[in-house]
């Protein structure tokens, strides 16, 4: 019996590409055939990372790796996110993909492609949709209030509160203007709003396109759940098309994918990931260590990187802190003898790690974190509260609703050593922290109901989503 064909085509960033290849494996599971698009770039940083048979997928998952029209960066360096927008608001990559969609097409062993499910910033498979008569599902991976606060950059502009006249907005007050005009958010400063920071038209204006853009999906899907973001929820599903609230998608997958499945093998992480710290994290006591990693993407100043460090050393907390090789700005990471000395046995400083993995352990009782939606989800599944430090996107908005609403998180405000050593320990062991580790427990068994058969929300959306939109091509035919 034939089998529907989905391809996949996440954006080329690590937040991206791993909750996209969680999406593959639970259709596949359904029994889709998988064609999971990738570009050359990240093509070879796989093969890297994992080793030469990265990419062999399975008989019904493949990987296929096209190019975007863009130069594959030296080895050590990513591409550059600006240029990267830039090409898929031209649509650079489309004959690339419009080429891969033919082969696919023409070669006697792949299933018919019964729909297409791109990443919401991924917009040039539309047009290919529409060609074949399938649908396209767009998948945005930001939060819901991340979504929705995109969505309304167009009126920020509009109303001339952004982009910012000059930098000396980012300084002056100027950011903690009240925003009136975003339900769901009452309250809420420009700051806190996704490209309510930017001084760059750029970057404004690839948001506009792709938010514009949703209008034209098929539906859309969300790695979120319905009782942590039904304001911004409710307010998208009367915007868009329909809209299906799936995650986290990390518990769905666990629920859904039996263990020692054959999709184990299946990865897209980007460096190597060292497990050796997880026999570091079986040494230490229940809750007593603070996790930092700031993603795949944030950068900061060698300044900024010497203020984190000496406020976790100065703390007297243990911690475990991943510091990737391009993290800091324009040179590598280094600290200077008496800070390893000052260390030692309660630090431990790594490139890259399973952070899912980590998070769940017990030995963890904090994360600091740039607040991306992925890790803040999977602080959360792990019931670990948070330190936010925002530095793009949509982290501010996540951070806001994090520590304003959700009683998760603590804001750095400034990064001095002195204020880290306080939010460490005010989280570690003051009163604060007792109270927002409780509140993290409870939202952690919110989202484990979401995704538990048979009456979990997460869990019916997810089948709503496939049924109602996935197969609509492949029921008819």
């Amino acid at each position: 019996m034939a089998k529907p064909h989905a391809v996949m085509v996440p954006y080329e960033a690590q937040g991206h590409m791993n909750p996209m290849l969680k999406v593959a494996k639970l259709l596949y599971q359904k029994g889709f055939y998988i064609t999971f698009v990738i570009n050359e770039s990240n093509k070879q940083r796989l093969l890297r990372a994992r080793g030469p048979a990265a990419l062999d997928g399975l008989p019904s998952f493949r990987f296929a790796a096209i190019s975007e029209g863009l130069p594959v960066p030296e080895e050590g360096t990513i591409q550059d996110p600006i240029a990267h927008c830039e090409a898929l608001s031209r649509d650079t990559p489309l004959p690339f993909f419009r080429q891969l969609v033919d082969d696919l097409r023409s070669s006697a062993d792949v299933p018919p492609i019964t729909c297409l499910v791109c990443d919401g910033i991924v917009t040039f498979p539309l047009k290919v949709a529409k060609e074949l008569d399938v649908p396209c599902a767009l998948f945005w991976t930001p939060s819901a209030c991340g979504f929705l606060g995109y969505s309304y950059i167009r009126k920020l502009v509009e109303k001339g509160l952004t982009p910012l006249k000059d930098e000396s907005c980012l300084t002056n007050g100027y950011l903690d203007t009240v925003v009136d005009f975003v339900p769901a958010m009452e309250g809420i400063r420009l700051g806190d709003l996704p490209g309510g920071v930017s001084t760059t038209d750029s970057m404004l204006s690839f948001a506009i396109n792709v938010t514009d853009k949703a209008y034209k999906g098929s539906a859309i899907f969300i790695n979120t759940i319905v009782d942590l973001e039904r304001g911004a929820l409710d307010v998208l599903s009367k915007m868009f098309p329909p809209v299906y609230a799936i995650g986290p998608l990390q518990l769905l997958e666990k629920n859904k994918i039996p263990p020692n499945s054959e999709l184990e093998s299946i990865a897209v992480n980007l460096w190597k990931e060292d497990l050796e710290c997880l026999n570091w994290l079986d040494k230490k006591e229940p809750k007593s260590v603070i996790y930092v990693n700031f993603g795949s993407m944030a950068r900061m100043t060698a300044q900024e990187l010497l203020e984190f460090g000496w406020g976790l050393a100065n703390s007297k907390q243990n911690f475990m802190w991943v510091i990737r090789p391009d993290l800091v700005l324009g040179e590598s990471a280094a600290f200077p003898p008496e800070f390893e000395a000052e260390i030692k046995e309660r630090g431990l400083l790594l490139t890259w790690t399973a952070q899912e993995k980590i998070l769940r352990h017990p030995s963890v009782g904090g994360f600091l974190t740039h607040c991306g939606w992925n890790s803040l989800l999977e602080s959360i599944i792990g019931g670990v509260p948070m330190i936010c430090w925002p530095v793009g996107g949509e982290q501010a908005t996540n951070c806001w609703f994090a520590c304003k609403h959700w009683g998760l998180g603590l804001k750095i405000t400034e990064v001095k050593r002195a204020e880290v050593e306080r939010l460490v320990r005010e989280l570690m062991v003051g009163e604060s922290g007792k109270k927002m580790k409780s509140k993290a427990m409870e939202w952690k068994k919110v989202v484990e109901d979401a995704v538990t058969a048979p009456a979990g929300s997460s869990y019916m959306n997810f089948d709503n989503l496939v049924n109602e939109v996935l197969l609509s091509k492949f029921q008819s035919r």
